[in-house]
């Protein structure tokens, strides 16, 4: 079977090269030449573990293909895959200009039967939108992703289920074939609605930040009450009715799927004449933690920031990427920057898209660059290897021992042992 896909960002790369892995002919375009010229020597220009190697693996062996001629992608490929951005507008709601201008060139260019799969996050509605648009011989899918940056293609080549949105036993059927090493395997296939599966991934980014929101407050009632929050989510997370994951206090979640998500759903239930009221919460809250997290940071140093040296321990908006939309760390690090601290940072990924955003920041090669002479030190985003570090090596190279743990990576008896003034979340 021949399948295209439309877009070469982070979710059209993971599939193409998944979808090639599965024994399937794959072509991705992308109006980008640049950035094709790039792929089609196996070079892509996002950090994901695997997917480098899995890309130039399909490209030897013939089933990965790249191109700029999205016309023939359309006319010469049974099932096309739409993998384009949706980003926010200043609303809140979805810029869905990159989707339309695709079901334009599909509207032009399809000249036969074609499965049209939607694996872009958009308004509930879409794919109703989009079969009356295109007006052709076509079938509209919605099958969404649901890929953890860091492990997206773990979670493309044995998800938790597959859900296919349909309303044709044509298209089911070819989803079916497409996904067949996954059918074999026993995943669960969800089969819905459009809309429904449309809503389905609005759904579950928004309740994994609802959780994350709901243990970071925990985290902060613990201060007040003297409680310790590991063992609060530990007991939680025993439930089985609540499961343990996404109960890990922090500075706030962030990324690109689920600010931007949580802002979509609650434009469309405004739209739609619903007030959402517990995600509007859940967006205020989020963004309060992460000045409590500033002010822990000032605190720490009795208030006075103001030339103070800094050092950040991680920028990406979480721990095996290189994405730095919405991170919570590098919010901190511009607001310290703001109040008149000295800031130098280390990340094993993430510092080249930092620099452009935040040059003023002085980028170490490793972890005790970071260290050496600071005032203070912050982990803000628990990369593995910043879990073990010579914790008695930083304590003789910092100017002062202050050690403040977004994250809850350390012991916190351990650090004081070392003369370390620690600062954590809820214990």
């Amino acid at each position: 079977m021949h399948i295209g896909v439309i877009g070469t960002g982070y979710v059209g790369l993971v599939t193409g090269a998944c979808l090639a892995e599965f024994g399937l002919d794959v072509t991705c375009v992308d109006i980008d030449r640049e950035k094709i010229e790039l792929l089609k020597k196996g070079i892509i220009p996002i950090f994901e573990p695997g997917l480098e190697d899995l890309v130039k693996k399909n490209l030897k062996e013939g089933r990965l293909h790249f191109s700029e001629d999205v016309a023939s992608a359309i006319k010469n490929n049974l099932v096309v895959f739409i993998t384009v951005g949706t980003p926010p507008k200043s609303d809140g709601s979805c810029d869905m200009r990159y989707v339309e201008s695709v079901a334009e060139m599909i509207r032009e260019n399809a000249d036969g039967y074609k499965v049209i799969v939607n694996k872009s996050t958009v308004p509930v509605g879409t794919g109703r939108w989009m079969k009356e648009f295109v007006n052709r011989n076509v079938d509209v899918v919605s099958n969404p992703e649901f890929l953890r940056e860091g492990a997206a293609i773990t979670d493309f080549m044995y998800p938790e289920r597959v859900i296919i949105g349909a309303e044709s036993e044509q298209a089911i059927a070819i989803m079916k074939d497409i996904y067949i090493p996954l059918y074999l395997k026993e995943t669960p296939f969800v089969i819905t609605s459009i809309e429904t599966a449309e809503l389905i991934k609005y759904a579950c980014n928004a309740y994994l930040a609802l959780k994350i929101t709901f243990i970071n407050e925990i985290a902060n009632l613990c201060e007040y009450v003297g409680a310790n929050v590991d063992d609060v989510a530990r007991a939680m997370g025993l439930d089985s009715r609540i499961g343990s994951k996404f109960l890990h206090p922090g500075p706030g979640y962030g990324g690109s799927c689920f600010p931007k998500d949580i802002k979509a759903l609650i434009s469309k239930s405004k739209e739609v004449g619903y007030d959402f009221l517990l995600l509007k919460t859940t967006v205020e809250v989020n963004q309060r933690q992460r000045e409590i997290a500033v002010k822990k940071i000032i605190d720490a140093l009795s208030g006075e920031v103001k030339g103070r040296v800094i050092g950040i321990l991680g920028l990406s908006f979480k721990p095996n990427t290189d994405d730095i939309r919405e991170s919570p760390a590098l919010y901190i690090a511009g607001r310290l920057i703001e109040e008149g601290a000295k800031v130098k940072a280390f990340d094993p990924a993430a510092m080249a898209n930092a620099k452009s955003v935040l040059p003023q920041i002085r980028y170490e090669k490793n972890a005790y660059g970071v260290a050496e002479k600071a005032d203070a030190i912050v982990l803000a985003v628990e990369w593995s290897q910043f879990r073990r570090l010579d914790l008695v090596r930083i304590s003789r190279i910092m100017k002062e021992r202050i050690f403040v743990d977004l994250k809850n990576v350390y012991d916190k008896k351990q650090l004081q042992s070392l003369g370390f003034k620690y600062v954590c979340w809820g214990r």
